[in-house]
């Protein structure tokens, strides 16, 4: 009975604990909502303080910038009320310009018209008079201008005559004095020597047996050596000397070296000649290339490629009239680049444009056209400065003279190659020359007989006097010095001399 009891009051002391807690609870959550509320409230608060205070500012802001854009509004206002003032007197002063250059037009217009009216009435009396001539003198307008021109001519030809020589006596005076004052100080400064070269084709040989060996058995000896060196070798009876023929002076100077090799060495056969002929091609090879070097270092110049430099050096196995053409174009550099300098020209220009002159002639036989024209194309290929290309083409005049350098590197071609002694040339040449010289001469009208005088270098052509004038035989000179330059080959200049001479004779008995 007891448990029961005791089990009733713990149900009873559970459900009154249960009950106590619940309300506990109640009593907690309604305590912390009405926190949550008032948390609320005071954020709402603050959220309308808050939004006060931004409406407050963007109004104040809002106000600021209405000032400042009323301030611009007002500022552009003024500014283009100004600019309208401008244009309004502008258009007014241009009303009154437009006003007065109608004026004027109509002015010129008027005088127009009387000019023209003007015109008409001297053309009329123009023509009146000519016809009045024409009746008078009964000679058309081209006759009478014709004879008026003749008569004139005639009249001033005398003075004309004077005055030509009295400029040129003087213009030429100068002149000639100047260019022989820079030329005679140009010359004297280079010391070089001028004695002629030939490239050697002939080598000489201890004996003739020698020459058998050579041959070889059944020319076989001379076959290889011919077939491996591009040459003809010539063996005659003449005693102690083989000939060596050929248009390239490159191969002929390695057959004369590697037959030389061949025949010191004394092993002569097929296949000693082709060891030998190439070694030999590699040392003519190195010594072109070391002749070159050696070339441009001496005259100084500086920018070129090493293959022109390469191809100059070929020049040394190059001969013109006798005259080594690579010592020709060291000296013609030396004589360009002072010429240069006493002229302010461009001295590095003129002295490449004077070494690479002749660089066509080493390789004439090989290409197509004159040595000009390949040396041009040499220099554009492996790109040359354009300066030193005009410098150097010119020097036969094939092409004009466009730049100062060009006439200097002519004129230092004429000095070199007209020196005593630095050309020579063969006998037959030189009377075709000489008698080219007076044909071509002779063939113009009024020459009563020409010489050839000092190796070519000048002639002198006598005319009749009754059949050339003085005039003429002035134009004539020019017009023989430019036939002889388009028809004729020389080394140097040619001095045309034109001679007129009208004597009177009469006899006292």
């Amino acid at each position: 009975m007891s448990l029961k009891i005791v089990a009733a009051l713990l149900i009873t002391a559970s459900a009154v604990s249960v009950a106590i807690g619940y309300y506990l609870r109640f009593i907690v959550a309604l305590g912390k909502r009405r926190s949550i509320e008032i948390d609320l409230k005071q954020i709402e608060l603050l959220a309308k303080e808050r939004e006060q205070k931004i409406i407050a500012e963007a109004e104040e802001k809002a106000e600021e910038i209405l000032k400042v854009a009323r301030a611009e509004i007002k500022e552009k206002e003024e500014n283009n009320k100004k600019t309208e003032e401008r244009l309004i007197k502008k258009d007014e002063l241009l009303d009154s310009r437009q006003t007065d250059i109608d004026k004027e037009v109509e002015g010129i217009k008027k005088r127009i018209e009387e000019i023209r009216a003007i015109r008409e009435n001297s053309e009329k009396i123009e023509q009146s008079k000519k016809e009045e001539l024409q009746k008078i003198a009964k000679l058309s307008p081209e006759q009478a201008k014709e004879e008026i021109l003749k008569t004139v001519e005639r009249q001033a030809e005398e003075d004309i005559l004077v005055r030509i020589r009295k400029f040129e006596a003087e213009g030429e005076e100068k002149l000639d004095r100047k260019a022989k004052d820079i030329l005679a100080t140009s010359i004297h400064r280079l010391a070089q020597s001028v004695s002629s070269d030939m490239l050697t084709t002939h080598v000489s040989i201890a004996s003739d047996e020698i020459k058998g060996k050579i041959i070889g058995k059944e020319g076989r000896n001379i076959k290889a050596f011919e077939r491996a060196t591009g040459v003809e070798v010539i063996i005659d009876d003449t005693p102690g000397s083989i000939t060596i023929s050929s248009f390239d002076p490159i191969r002929r100077q390695i057959a004369r070296i590697a037959l030389e090799k061949l025949i010191a060495d004394g092993r002569i056969q097929p296949a000693k000649i082709e060891e030998i002929v190439k070694s030999t091609e590699e040392e003519v090879t190195k010594i072109m290339k070391e002749k070159g070097e050696e070339a441009v270092f001496e005259t100084g110049i500086i920018g070129l490629d090493p293959r022109i430099i390469s191809i100059v050096g070929r020049l040394h196995f190059r001969t013109s009239y006798g005259q080594n053409v690579l010592a020709h174009s060291v000296e013609m550099a030396h004589i360009s680049g002072m010429i240069a300098e006493e002229l302010g020209a461009n001295v590095n220009v003129a002295k490449a444009g004077a070494l690479v002159h002749d660089i066509g002639k080493a390789l004439d036989h090989e290409v197509v056209g004159t040595h000009v024209e390949i040396g041009r194309r040499i220099l554009q290929k492996f790109g040359a400065d354009e300066e030193i290309i005009k410098a150097m083409q010119a020097h036969h005049e094939e092409y004009p003279y466009e730049t100062v350098e060009s006439m200097i590197v002519q004129a230092s071609d004429a000095i070199s190659g007209g020196r005593p002694g630095a050309r020579r040339d063969s006998v037959e040449n030189y009377l075709k020359r000489l008698k080219d010289l007076e044909a071509v001469a002779n063939s113009f009208k009024g020459v009563e007989k020409s010489y050839a005088l000092q190796a070519g270098r000048e002639i002198r052509i006598f005319v009749t006097p009754t059949e050339v004038t003085d005039l003429e035989a002035r134009k004539m000179a020019r017009d023989i010095a430019l036939r002889i330059e388009k028809e004729l080959k020389y080394p140097g200049e040619i001095k045309v001399a034109v001679i007129r001479e009208s004597r009177t004779i009469e006899f006292a008995r």
